[in-house]
Order: C-alpha cells, then sequence, then structure tokens
C-alpha cells in the first residue's frame, strides 16, 4: 500500500520537476531547443532536463525501484525490459510536448510505480493549473487531496474523445460510419495528462487510445479504475505495463459506457 508519505514526496518532485525545467521555458523556447523526434513528435529542453530531475529524484526516494523514462527509452529501447523484472518508476516528464513547443495547453508529468506490470500508484501534474491527480489500488482516486468519483457527461448522445487523424482510410472510415451516429465525437487534447481527468471530470464519456505506451498510460489508467471508471484492452483484459508492444486501450466514464462501446467496436474490428 502506498503510503502518505510516499505520496507526498512523489508530488513535491513533480511539482519541482514543473517548476524548475518545464514553466520557466513555457512560451520562451528557443526554435533550437525543440527537436523532432518523429513526423510528428517532438521533444524539448524543457523534457530533458525534466526527466533527468525526475530520475535523479525517485530514485533517490525508493533505490530498490529502476527508471523508464520516455526520454531514456527513445535513447535506448532496451530501457524498457525493466518494467519486467522488479519495482520500476514510469516517467513522462513532459506529457504533451507538441502543445508545450506550441506555446499552448494543455501539458503535465506523469509518473507511475509498477512491479512486473502491476500499477502500484499513479500520479498527474498539470503543470499550469497545479491540479493533482494521484491513485494507488484500493485506496480510490483522489485530486488535490479531495477524493474523486468518476461522473459520465449525463449527455445523449455520449461524448467521445476519438482522434481520426492519425488512421488509416480504411479504419477513419468504420470510426465514421460505424461509432460516430452512437456518440458526439470530439477531439484529443493530445495529452493523456488531461485526456484521464476528463473521463472522471464529466467532460468526456469515451476515449480510444491507439498507441498505449506506459508513461503515457499507467498513471491514467490507475487513475480512472480507482476513480470507478474503466479502462482496459477492447477485450477486456487488463492494461499492464509491461504488454508495451500491444495497441489500443479504452477508457470510459463508467463501466456501463465501456461496455457498450467496446460491443460497438467489437462489430467493426
Amino acid at each position: 500500500m502506498m503510503t502518505p508519505a510516499l505520496h507526498s514526496a512523489v508530488e513535491a518532485i513533480m511539482r519541482e520537476a514543473s517548476e524548475r525545467a518545464i514553466l520557466p521555458r513555457y512560451q520562451t523556447l528557443a526554435a533550437s531547443e525543440i527537436d523532432n523526434k518523429a513526423a510528428d513528435d517532438v521533444v524539448t529542453v524543457a523534457d530533458r532536463e525534466a526527466e533527468a530531475l525526475l530520475t535523479d529524484r525517485l530514485a533517490a526516494l525508493l533505490p530498490e525501484a529502476a527508471v523508464v523514462g520516455e526520454e531514456a527509452v527513445f535513447a535506448d529501447a532496451s530501457v524498457m525490459e525493466r518494467l519486467k523484472h522488479g519495482p520500476c518508476w514510469i516517467v513522462d516528464p513532459l506529457d504533451g510536448t507538441n502543445n508545450f513547443a506550441a506555446g499552448k495547453p494543455p501539458f503535465g508529468v506523469l509518473v507511475a510505480l509498477a512491479d512486473r506490470g502491476d500499477i502500484l500508484g499513479g500520479w498527474i501534474l498539470d503543470c499550469l493549473t497545479g491540479r493533482f491527480c494521484r491513485a494507488a489500488p484500493g485506496e480510490g482516486a483522489w485530486i488535490d487531496g479531495g477524493r474523486i468519483a468518476a461522473r459520465t457527461t449525463g449527455e445523449n448522445p455520449p461524448v467521445a474523445a476519438i482522434s481520426t487523424v492519425f488512421l488509416d482510410e480504411g479504419a477513419r472510415e468504420k470510426v465514421l460510419t460505424h461509432i460516430a451516429p452512437h456518440y458526439r465525437l470530439v477531439d484529443i487534447p493530445r495529452c493523456a495528462a488531461e485526456q484521464y481527468p476528463r473521463l472522471v471530470l464529466g467532460t468526456n464519456d469515451i476515449s480510444v487510445f491507439n498507441r498505449t505506451l506506459p508513461w503515457d498510460h499507467a498513471a491514467g489508467v490507475l487513475f480512472l479504475n480507482e476513480a470507478g471508471g474503466k479502462a482496459a484492452r477492447p477485450d477486456g483484459t487488463p492494461y499492464r505495463v509491461d504488454e508495451y508492444e500491444r495497441r489500443d486501450l479504452i477508457g470510459a466514464s463508467s463501466p456501463a459506457l465501456w461496455d457498450e462501446f467496446a460491443a460497438i467496436a467489437a462489430r467493426i474490428a
């Protein structure tokens, strides 16, 4: 079980990373401080400095746990193997980097603690607002010190945050033809640190994630499930951080909404 002291220590470390490495560079980045990792993915000096700080502090906090950071994996893919061999911190030093580099919200910091695939703790910081979400198995979900229960939007049709930008033509057509009629589609924030709270706070009812890398999803999956929503693979199996090669994940603000969406998605798979 996570102790209050550990929760507080992780929060303090994440806020330090935000205040020292991220916020001072918000809307002040020089072109030389932004690099392309892929065609539609960038990394900034803030990502690198935040990850260095988080890695040092978290390693000191729990020396027996390895650290898997997004940028460390980008430099050396073998770092992912640490997820399979004992306790491990999982770090996204700056989630929503494309937004951050463009000088707009949302963006945040994501940290999770796992052990051989099982998620033991999750923490989500919104850098600009200071909103802090945390969760641990059996302890519920919390925002800024208050326990939170997931709530739906109450809209009919339900609100689904699904991006078709990264889908191939066939997949995009399936979404528009078979899913769109049952939901009000809205765009994604391109920031898991924002999307998971939206599913808990009554902003969105459904979200679909195609890429499910552990630094993007470990903390949010635990947070949503502990809040009483549901995040799982389309076949209903739990999300595990050591199954990082698998794709597709459905998040919903209630188990009933998850079941309804999964049934529709299964018919067109």
